[in-house]
């Protein structure tokens, strides 16, 4: 698998780009890293020679400290250029990260709806993880490396023209075997890379179901499945394991030959009187030397074959696009808003129909009780209203603007919605109210809970705002929980509010608030309520029933109720709540 030049080119523009004075500084740090590289070994030649033929103590003096001087110069670079290099890759990696997760937010329900969570914390953690030595030196290091075997090389040329020619044919060499190389494991740390997601996938999912798991007794199905993954992950490992072995014990037998080469030709120079025993050493030393940014360039090829795999999945990710565009017509207005379905068709499934020629029209500030079987279509309806999805027949009117032309971001802001399952986070009571924007004052928290009748319930948090909620609200219970979630969207003040009834769940010591707050928030705005008992669409002003995605029947309340043929009449009369289950 070969990835295209521009591939790389793209990511490295774009995220050192804006970090160009940290990579200038890598830069310098590291060609001044080589330099030194180059001089040390010179000293030295001078020190053995000068030892050889009896010089003086005091130069030899002060060749040694010059050595040692460097040295340690050697090393104060070499810290520097590890510090410059990780602050740089870490800063591209968490730029990309932060890229990718704002593009999978943006992408439609049906990708996720395919992709579990810990898919894509692997695709969002493990694949830019790999990047990041790609980021901080890969580019550096490689044009580094090849400046300091063209430096090592001229120098050689400068003591023997055979010298030079025996060691750059041997580098010529030992390039093309290295390169010819680089390209044997990619495919194989792809296949790699997808194992673990599919590990990580499982484990989210099936750690998230621990309750029901256990009580089902299917731990050792889950097991079974789990060993089966992991023998996949370490049979993918091993083969890409095996493909980089390949390369480098390649590369051991290439360096090999040329420290036999450099014994050779040093040998046969020495022996013909044309060089000093310093010049030996200076040749071997080189030689080494040449071998080192060898090692550096295979090392690079290598993180590249793991940054190739990364980069082939992440392109991928990035090509997805959201089917449901952003729209530019105008905004929707303020206060309650209507709502309007217009033979409305839908499905998830082309084969399943969801919704069937729905067509009904709700006024502003009025509330509908929607009520009907599971299945029958009702969570898809606020889904739509949301432009989570696309209906595929009719058209859908809020506040007078078709969906298709709303923008996405002033639609949520003018939808709100309260579900049975309440997403918190482990973060204090005010980040969870605020979606942790710190623009909004305590005391504007403050008067909405107020206003909403949750002072008693806020006054027993123990720490007020700054209570700390455990990780999925812990510690708080159902009904805590939508407190929070009704607080939320009156913050928000939409001008429609959808509200997915969890009476049935709700702590008695906080139904009583939940009521109250239900009949606050429904004030001046439009409601939709999708009710699960009979006694909840007591303050809806219009009943709709659906079935198998159909209007059974749609009325106002009061008539419906006085109506004794009517649907809803028979269900008050009889009781039989399990017929909206």
């Amino acid at each position: 698998m070969n990835v295209p030049l521009r591939q790389y080119y793209a990511l490295l523009s774009s995220y050192l780009r804006p970090q160009i004075a940290r990579v200038a500084a890598l830069a310098l740090l590291l060609f001044g890293g080589i330099g030194l590289q180059l001089v040390n070994p010179q000293i030295m030649r001078g020190f053995i020679d000068s030892a050889r033929s009896d010089g003086p103590p005091e130069y030899l003096y002060r060749l040694a400290l010059l050595f040692m001087g460097l040295a340690v110069l050697q090393q104060v670079v070499a810290i520097g250029t590890t510090y410059f290099g990780e602050n740089v890759g870490w800063t591209a990696t968490n730029f990309l990260r932060a890229d990718l997760a704002e593009h999978c937010l943006g992408l439609d329900m049906r990708f996720h709806n395919t992709h579990t969570p810990g898919e894509m914390i692997e695709r969002l953690d493990g694949d830019v993880t790999a990047l990041s030595n790609f980021f901080s030196q890969f580019v550096i290091q490689v044009f580094g490396s090849a400046m300091l075997m063209l430096g090592v090389l001229v120098l050689l040329f400068r003591e023997d023209w055979r010298v030079g020619l025996a060691l750059t044919v041997f580098a010529v060499l030992a390039m093309a075997v290295l390169l010819r190389l680089r390209n044997i494991a990619v495919p194989h740390w792809t296949a790699s890379r997808e194992a673990h997601a599919n590990l990580f996938g499982f484990l989210e999912e099936r750690l998230s179901g621990t309750e029901d798991i256990r009580s089902a007794g299917a731990k050792p199905y889950v097991l079974l499945r789990f060993f089966q993954l992991m023998r996949d992950v370490m049979q993918k490992q091993i083969r890409a394991g095996l493909m980089v072995n390949i390369m480098v014990n390649s590369g051991e037998m290439v360096f090999a030959v040329g420290t036999a080469a450099a014994f050779a030709v040093g040998a046969y120079v020495f022996e013909a009187g044309a060089v000093s025993i310093g010049t030996v050493y200076l040749i071997f030393n080189y030689t080494m030397m040449l071998i080192w940014p060898m090692q550096r360039i295979t090392q690079q090829l290598q993180n590249l074959q793991l940054a190739a795999a990364g980069i082939v999945r992440i392109q991928g990710l990035l090509r997805e696009q959201p089917t449901i565009a952003d729209g530019d017509g105008p905004d929707l207005p303020p206060g309650p808003l209507t709502v309007e379905f217009r033979h409305v068709s839908f499905s998830y499934d082309s084969d399943e129909p969801v919704l069937r020629d729905l067509d009904f029209h709700l006024e502003a500030g009025k509330v509908l009780g929607l009520l009907g079987r599971t299945g029958s279509g009702k969570t898809t309806i606020t889904r739509l209203l949301f432009r989570l999805y696309e209906p595929q027949e009719g058209g859908i009117e809020v506040g007078g603007v078709p969906l298709g032309q709303t923008r996405l971001a002033d639609l949520r802001r003018h939808v709100g919605m309260v579900t049975q399952n309440v997403q918190l986070f482990q973060a204090s009571v005010r980040d969870n109210l605020t979606f942790f924007d710190p623009s909004i004052p305590d005391e504007r928290l403050l008067a909405v809970i107020e206003e909403l009748g949750l002072g008693s319930w806020f006054g027993s948090l123990p720490q007020g705002l700054d209570t700390e909620l455990e990780s999925a609200g812990g510690g708080l219970s159902t009904g805590e929980a939508q407190l929070v979630a009704f607080t939320r969207i009156f913050l928000q003040n939409p001008g429609l509010v959808i509200l997915d009834e969890a009476s049935s769940r709700l702590d008695p010591a906080t139904e009583h608030l939940i009521e109250r707050a239900v009949d606050r928030l429904m004030q001046g705005r439009t409601g939709i309520v999708i009710a699960h008992r009979l006694g909840t669409v007591q303050r809806a002003d219009e009943i709709m029933i659906l079935e198998e995605g159909r209007i059974l029947e749609h009325g106002e309340r009061h008539a419906l109720v006085a109506d004794p043929g009517s649907r809803f009449s028979g269900l008050l009369r009889t009781g039989l709540e399990e017929m909206l289950v």
